[in-house]
């Protein structure tokens, strides 16, 4: 092979190896990026089953399937936490009111992880909308 010739392929392997490392740096910081909080995780439109609704201003509103919830959230980048999250006290029987002992949780895909003040796994919501949540939507399961 000519000088030349090596030259040229040598060039173009290290363009190739500098093209493939900076593809892989830009798909691991996309995949890396943590998943906004923003939207409905549940079903806000059936009753009798738990959802929040988590605004981009940092309100809470929800149902833990029988009564309201109302209050405020902030996230870490990895940890989401609820603040100072109120709730209505209507009887319910055959409903499991276990969303109204949220205190934390984490965001995997599309599943938030609902934790309680003493760090236990209390239960799970799905995302079903990434749009801003309406208030009169989120938590009245009277409706």
């Amino acid at each position: 092979m000519s000088p030349t010739l090596t030259r040229l392929t040598l060039t173009g392997t290290i363009l190739l190896a500098a093209m493939l490392t900076a593809c892989a740096t830009n798909a691991g910081t996309d995949a890396a990026a943590p998943a906004d909080p923003v939207g409905t995780w549940g079903d806000a439109g059936a009753p009798a089953e738990p959802s929040l609704g988590l605004a981009s201003d940092g309100a809470l509103t929800g149902t833990d399937g029988c009564n309201r919830l109302m209050g405020s959230w902030s996230d870490d980048a990895e940890t989401i936490t609820f603040e100072d999250v109120a709730s209505t006290r209507m009887a319910c029987p055959d409903v499991d009111t276990w969303l109204s002992a949220l205190a934390t949780g984490t965001i995997a895909g599309e599943t938030l992880t609902v934790f309680d003040a003493d760090g236990a796994e209390i239960g799970t919501l799905e995302r079903t909308s990434d749009e801003e949540p309406s208030p009169e939507a989120s938590g009245d399961a009277t409706a």
